[in-house]
Formats: structure tokens, sequence, C-alpha cells
């Protein structure tokens, strides 16, 4: 963060100084967890049911050398920036701070799936430039967003972010934290349909993120959505259409696989056309690098460079489409970190790409947050997979039961499927079947399917983030 006196935080958040000297500087990072906090700090104290960061507030300045605390209440001994609530104080700091920054680009991606993935494409893309910031894994909502913004400084000159949404208005208040010039939409899928109700008000909300653009600013959206298409007209921003439509300005042509579901394609821009190599897996990554090329050109990054570095991109946030091979030849997809049916769908495709003459185990989980769609969104991902021909379809849990009603009603289906009951079940059922060069992928909503994955790398030696 840029250095600011407690009076100028107090003024940016629109809180009072206690036992606070007004003229000290806040020199070092702002800090939720107090066992992060480093000399010159500020914590910030949350309240809470289980823990109260309050509690911890004299520790953050003793021994963290915070200067001052953040808080909704007193501590005694402790200077305090006092608020009615810490949360949308962060939000109003993080403003304060980028409004201060005007040789900062901010980039905001949004979409029902891929952002974590995109958002990490780009910031690869982006620090090639300069100097950046980006947020590890998918911290994007209304915490995770001001706490990123805040590690932007004078030096940074590109901060990369995902904004999340559970319901209308959210991207739009993201948006007032960290304006963006560039606002990149990926897809309008079904993820959280239970909180909005339909696709359209996902598409509602999604699209609040090219409304927050300036004039002077760039809408990139995925020409093969349709609801993401028609949000040009909602934004007096320039639009760049992304995907393999014949009318998407960066676009990608003579798509093909490798036998790691790695990517290969021509690049076509109006500065001319180049060959692209992904060396990450699944066929949906040609999609998000397409979104992430629309941006590095923006910022200037010359066609042959472009190219070259998108032929680079790894997928450092953790558990998505992470694919290693064990000693005894089976490779694994460790996909495990979240799900929809979106996803899912890319990566039940993915595994099918990999498969060809091996046999295709898929390891699926509940997917959450649903609603009224969870029923038919999971029996859907079972008939997907049924028609990609997955040989092996294991099933976790009762409440994701509907993926292998799904397979099981496809006629001529000539796979398995069975429904265990947890993860040490998949784990066993795995272990009777695999031989080598099976391929497994594992995939869920955070409901420990990631424990599937981290047994079946136990035997890893070739960990790869789709490396050659």
């Amino acid at each position: 963060m840029i250095p600011l006196t407690l009076a100028e935080v107090a003024a940016a958040v629109d809180g009072s100084l206690l036992a606070a000297e007004p003229t000290l500087r806040v020199t070092g990072p702002v800090e939720f967890d107090s066992r992060k906090v480093r000399p010159g700090g500020l914590f910030v104290a949350f309240p809470g049911e289980k823990v109260d960061g309050h509690d911890f507030a004299a520790a953050a300045v003793a021994s963290g050398g915070a200067v001052a605390v953040l808080g909704s209440r007193p501590v005694d001994g402790v200077p305090m920036v006092l608020v009615p609530d810490p949360r949308a104080a962060l939000g109003r700091l993080a403003r304060t701070v980028l409004d201060r920054l005007p040789e900062l680009t901010v980039i905001g991606l949004t979409g029902s799936s891929g952002k974590t993935t995109t958002k990490d494409l780009v910031a690869q893309l982006t620090t090639r430039l300069g100097p950046t910031v980006a947020p590890p894994g998918s911290f994007n909502n209304e915490l995770g967003h001001p706490y990123t913004a805040l590690q932007a400084d004078a030096q940074t000159r590109f901060l990369v972010l995902e904004k999340g949404a559970r319901g209308l208005g959210h991207v739009r208040y993201l948006c007032e934290i960290a304006p963006p010039r560039i606002a990149v939409v990926l897809n309008v899928g079904v993820s959280h349909i239970g909180e909005f109700g339909s696709q359209e008000a996902i598409a509602q909300a999604k699209g609040e993120l090219v409304e927050g653009l300036p004039a002077d600013g760039l809408a990139v959206l995925n020409a093969d959505d349709e609801r993401v298409r028609a949000m040009a007209t909602r934004t007096g921003a320039r639009v760049v259409l992304v995907g393999e439509a014949a009318d998407a300005e960066v676009r990608a042509e003579e798509v093909s696989l490798d036998d790691r579901g790695r990517a290969s394609y021509t690049l076509v821009t109006p500065e001319g056309r180049a060959a692209v190599r992904l060396g990450i897996s699944g066929r949906h990554q040609v999609g998000n690098s397409l979104a992430a090329a629309a941006v590095a050109r923006e910022l200037g990054m010359p066609l042959a460079e472009l190219a070259e570095a998108l032929g680079r991109l790894g997928l450092p946030s953790t558990r998505r489409m992470d694919v290693f091979d064990r000693t005894d030849g089976v490779t694994v997809i460790d996909d495990s970190y979240n799900a929809n049916p979106a996803s899912t769908s890319a990566a039940l495709r993915a595994l099918a790409g990999m498969g060809e003459r091996r046999r295709t185990f898929a390891v699926l989980g509940y997917m959450a947050e649903l609603g009224d769609f969870e029923r038919d969104g999971h029996e859907q991902v079972g008939r997907l997979a049924a028609e990609l021909g997955v040989d092996r379809l294991i099933v976790v849990g009762e409440p994701a039961a509907p993926i292998h009603d799904g397979a099981v009603a496809m006629a001529n289906w000539g796979g398995e499927s069975v429904l265990v009951t947890d993860q040490a079940a998949a784990v066993e059922a795995l272990r009777r079947e695999l031989r080598p060069g099976d391929v497994v992928l594992v995939k869920g909503s955070r409901y420990r399917t990631w424990e599937v994955a981290d047994a079946l790398r136990a035997e890893a030696v070739q960990p790869g983030n789709g490396s050659r």
C-alpha cells in the first residue's frame, strides 16, 4: 500500500481516531490475520461469532508492529481507527489508495466459470509489461477484492482482479472499490443460480462489470456466448469480441489438441496471424487464453511476443486442471477446487480428449448453489459423461446421486457408474480398478473431493500444470 498517515486513513474511511497519533504513517501492508501483520502495517479487526479480530488487536500492535487497528470497538491501550463497519471501511480505503495511483490500470474479470484461471493467465502476461498485483486463488469478494487492491503501490502498473457475485449489485459494488479500465466477461452459466434464480439474472449481474467502464475503457466479450455478446449494448466503452466466431476480432482458428489435452491454434488479430501452442490442458483454455490475449494486445504487447507468451502460460492457482502422472502410468486431472455444470462439462471434455485409446475414469462430487436447477444440472453432467464415452464414473455422496442417475439412463452407454458414500470409498474403488495408462478426472464443489486427488497424487512423479 502507498504510505498514509492515520489521519488520512481515518478521513478515507469516515472513521475517528482513538489513542492514535494522527501523523503516524502506515507504511506496511493491511492485514486481517494478526499472524501476518508486519511492522508499519494496519490490522483490520472483523467481529465474528466464533473469532473476533478485536481479541487479537493488542498482539497485532505489540508483537506484529502494526501502527494502528481498524475496528468497530475500542480496545484498551491500542491505537484505533474506529468505524461502524470494518469491511465497508476496507473497501473505502482501497478506493482511496487506487485514486492516488493514476498510472495504474485496473483489469476486472467475471464469468460463471474460468474467472480464476483467466485471471492467472492475464496476470502472467501483464507481468511481462510491468509490475502486476493479482490475488492468489479466487479472492474475489467484498473482502478479498479490497485486500488485494491495497497491495498496489506507486510502482504497480497493473491490478488484475476477478469479480465474483452471488446477487445483483455485487459486481457493481466491487467496481466502485476498484473501477476497471479493462473488463473481461467470459460466460454466463448456471453457477450460483440458486441465489440468482435464472440465467437472465446472472447475465444482468455479470454485465455490471462493463457498465462500470469509462468511455476510454475496453470491454473484452466472449463472442461464443450470446448472453455475453449482448453486453456490448450495456457499455459506452470500446468492445473487442474474442472466441472462435467468424466476427471475433481476436479469435482462434484451426484448433487441435495433443494427447495431454493441450490446444494448438492459429491466433488471428487485426495485426496478423500467429501460431500458438498452449502448455495447459483443456479445450476450454482456448477461450480463456484468447481473453487474456485481448488484454495484453490492448496494453501494447506485439503479436509475435504475445503468441510466444501464450505458450508459456501455466496455472499457478491450485487444483485447476492440474495434470500429473503417477509412477504406474496413470494420468490424473486434478480439477477438484470447485465445480458447476459448465466447468464440469469442460473438464469431462478434456478427459475424453486425453483419454482417446485409454480407459477414462471420472470421480465427480456434488455441485453446490444450483437451487431449483440442482437435479437437472447434475443429471446433465451424468448424461454428458455417458455421451463422451467415459468408461468408469464414480459419483461421491448422496447429494450428487443425480449424476449417477443421468449416466445410467443413457441407452447404449458402454461404461459403468457407481455411487459411493464418501471420498474414502472413491479412493478404494480406484485402487481396485486402475491400470497403467488410465486417465482419471477428479472434480467437485469443495466437498473434500480434493482428498481423492491427494490420494492419487501420493504416487505422482511428474506434477504438471500441463507441463511438457
